[in-house]
């Protein structure tokens, strides 16, 4: 997995606004709503901001380091973002579905509710992150790992995986144990969640 690409010195940026194409800039202070649907962000740093609403809807980010996000919402369905890193903060939703996420990386995020339905994530990793509620339902995911992750409850329904390594996620349940099939586990998740598992199979667990 690569890092953003970022040019040596970025030109300052105060403002982002829909359909626009934006290269190598520094976009700081981003304050309120900001509303950047189908927009193009190319090689640009975005840190500390601190939003309500972050609209992202059917934009393109490619070489983009997001550090420091505060958002109420982020809201990104059907965006495509590739060599994206998000490093630190808090969002209460974070909203991808539909989106395709090519070489990105979560590090170190608080996120109340990610929604990643019918998402397509390659080469994705989280890192130290917390959710509240982890939403995957059909969503592709191939080479995506989790390490050092919470989450309360993680909708897997209808998931499609190669190589999802869930042994760094620490969660207390999964809605469908069936779209757990063929990702990495230990033994001590095994275990956790051995009567859902059990269930799943059609297993009548008796004490």
């Amino acid at each position: 997995m690569s890092s953003p690409d970022l040019p040596r010195v970025l030109e300052p940026a105060e403002t982002l606004t829909g359909h626009d194409e934006v290269l190598g800039a520094r976009l700081a202070p981003l304050h309120g709503d900001v509303d950047a649907s189908f927009g193009r962000i190319a090689e640009c740093a975005i840190p500390d901001a601190d939003l309500d609403v972050f609209t992202l809807t059917g934009a393109s980010l490619r070489d983009v380091l997001i550090s420091g996000i505060r958002a109420t919402r982020l809201i990104a369905p059907n965006s495509a973002w590739r060599t994206v890193t998000v490093d630190g903060g808090r969002l209460a939703t974070l909203e991808l579905s539909g989106a395709e996420l090519d070489s990105v990386e979560f590090r170190g995020l608080r996120i109340d509710y990610a929604n990643f339905a019918l998402a397509t994530l390659s080469d994705v990793r989280f890192v130290d992150c917390r959710f509240g509620s982890l939403d995957l339902p059909e969503a592709s995911l191939d080479r995506v790992e989790f390490a050092g992750c919470h989450a309360d409850e993680v909708d897997s329904r209808s998931v499609r995986s190669q190589n999802l390594d869930l042994r760094g996620l620490e969660a207390l349940s999964f809605t469908d144990p069936a779209g757990l099939r063929g990702a990495a586990l230990t033994t001590r998740q095994v275990e956790q969640h051995s009567v859902a598992f059990a269930a799943a199979l059609g297993i009548l667990v008796l004490e």
